[in-house]
C-alpha cells in the first residue's frame, strides 16, 4: 500500500507558473510508474502528463506539451510537475497516482494508488 500526497497549488494569473509537488510513502516508489491527472467541476477526470519508474520515459497531452514537464527525485520518493505559461483552462485538481507495473500510462484504471488532490487555479 502506497500513500500520496500532492502540495504547491494555488492561485496564478495566466501566463505564471506553479510547480506541484507529489511525496509518497513506502519502500518501493522507484518501482512505481508515475501520472498526473486533472478535474475540473463538471468534466472527467483527464490525463496530463506521466513518467516512467526510471524517469528516461515521458509522456504529454497535446494540450500541455512544452509548458508542463514531470519529473521525479526517487531518493527523495517525490513526483515534481513544473507548469509554465499557465492559461485559464488549466484551472482543475490536480492528482498524482502510481502505477505498480512500472510504467506512465495515460489510462486511469492502470493506477493502483491516487493522492488526494491539490487545486490549481488560473485567473485571466
Amino acid at each position: 500500500q502506497v500513500q500520496l500526497v500532492e502540495s504547491g497549488g494555488g492561485l496564478v494569473q495566466a501566463g505564471g507558473s506553479l510547480r506541484l509537488s507529489c511525496t509518497a510513502s513506502g519502500r518501493t516508489f522507484s518501482s512505481y510508474g508515475m501520472g498526473w491527472f486533472r478535474q475540473a467541476p463538471g468534466k472527467e477526470r483527464e490525463f496530463v502528463t506521466a513518467i516512467s519508474r526510471s524517469g528516461d520515459s515521458t509522456y504529454y497531452v497535446r494540450s500541455v506539451k512544452g509548458r508542463f514537464t514531470i519529473s521525479r527525485d526517487n531518493e527523495k520518493k517525490t513526483l515534481y510537475l513544473q507548469m509554465n505559461s499557465l492559461k485559464p483552462e488549466d484551472t482543475a485538481v490536480y492528482y498524482c497516482a502510481a502505477n505498480a507495473r512500472g510504467y506512465g500510462s495515460s489510462r486511469r484504471d492502470e493506477y493502483d494508488y491516487w493522492g488526494q488532490g491539490t487545486q490549481v487555479t488560473v485567473s485571466s
